[in-house]
């Protein structure tokens, strides 16, 4: 059993519950200077990154990469759902989720693979694994942020209630039978044979319930904190004249960057499968958990809902998922692979920038 002082350091678990301290005092009506702010929200990021690892060493890459997804997407969906109850922002679901898809597909993927591709020259993955989160991926993407934007019951690119539901209830579904064949049916499809977490002794059960807790106030400090940074941004963005679209994408940054330290971490490792299960298993979730939870608030409330994209992220989606089908079908990855997605993601931020 490892030692829970080398498991849990001062900053692992002093910058979550700063964190905390600093959201309580905020709701109390204290204003926390910027610095501080953006202070407490990487240091509660990097010890979300130190107690992700913890639990992947307990439970195995496979359950601990899950287990940061869903945390990390749930506490995001119920930010935009608080978010869409505070105010009328009826494309907020859409431009949030987007971000994060195409984050995540370009930008922290194309580091992996460009980070593993230099360091290790070439580096495998299961192709079983790729081809089935993009099985789903693509399909809820398509259907839920595409074809609103060409459906003509509704006006504008939204869908009508009987649309939304079918759409709602679809995404919950392939996302809970996509789960039972990764973690159940096909269990082995999404391990690497040459992937080792760590060779250190695994950690107790009571020091991985700890490391739990501790990832979930760490996460809900990094979503909330980035939260209060919006008002900042938006400023910034006013200022310089710049889309609000940007505000959307920099609060997105900042929620993906647990998962998306913790990816890059393990490309470095050479244990790229572990990154794509974490790059991809986020995004399902992020899309396979979010439009139910959107989708329920805007029926219950009434309240308008844009799911449909425009033309020119349109492009920039399809040619997402048609690079990633030569990237993503060959079992191995090179620094060319990264370099293309991050000249799509380059091209993502030009052109949330220059409309």
């Amino acid at each position: 059993m490892a030692a829970s002082g080398a498991l849990f350091s001062w900053w692992t678990v002093g910058f979550p519950l700063m964190g905390t301290a600093a959201l309580g005092a905020s709701v109390a009506g204290l204003q926390l200077p910027i610095v501080a702010v953006v202070v407490l929200l990487i240091g509660c990021t990097f010890s979300a990154v130190h107690h992700a690892e913890t639990l992947a060493h307990r439970l195995g890459a496979l359950f601990g990469s899950l287990v940061l997804a869903l945390a990390i997407s749930i506490i995001e969906a119920g930010l935009i759902v608080s978010m869409m109850l505070a105010g009328d922002q009826p494309a907020l679901a859409r431009d949030s989720i987007f971000s994060a898809l195409l984050i995540a597909l370009n930008g922290i993927l194309g580091v992996c693979l460009l980070l593993g591709g230099g360091r290790h020259y070439e580096q495998n993955f299961r192709v079983s694994a790729s081809n089935a989160f993009l099985a789903v991926l693509v399909p809820l993407s398509m259907l839920t942020m595409v074809l609103p934007s060409f459906t003509v019951s509704a006006p504008g690119p939204v869908f009508t209630r009987a649309q939304l539901i079918f759409v709602a209830a679809i995404s919950f579904v392939l996302y809970v039978l996509f789960l039972y064949v990764q973690l159940v049916r096909h269990r082995s499809d999404f391990v690497a044979d040459h992937e080792v977490v760590s060779n250190a002794p695994r950690p107790g059960g009571r020091d991985s319930l700890l490391a739990m807790a501790l990832l979930l106030i760490a996460l809900v400090a990094v979503v909330l904190l980035a939260k209060m940074l919006s008002p900042v941004l938006e400023k910034s963005v006013e200022a310089a004249g710049l889309p609000k679209a940007l505000v959307g994408v920099a609060i997105a940054l900042l929620v993906l960057m647990p998962e998306g330290l913790t990816a890059i971490k393990a490309a470095s490792h050479n244990r790229l499968q572990t990154a794509l299960n974490l790059t991809l298993g986020s995004v399902l979730a992020c899309v396979g958990l979010t439009i139910p939870a959107v989708a329920i608030t805007a029926l219950i409330t009434g309240q308008p809902l844009h799911l449909g994209l425009s033309e020119p992220m349109v492009v920039l989606l399809l040619t997402t998922f048609l690079t990633l089908s030569f990237t993503l079908n060959t079992g191995r990855s090179t620094v060319l692979e990264g370099i293309v997605h991050l000249a799509i993601f380059a091209a993502f931020i030009l052109f949330t920038m220059l409309p």
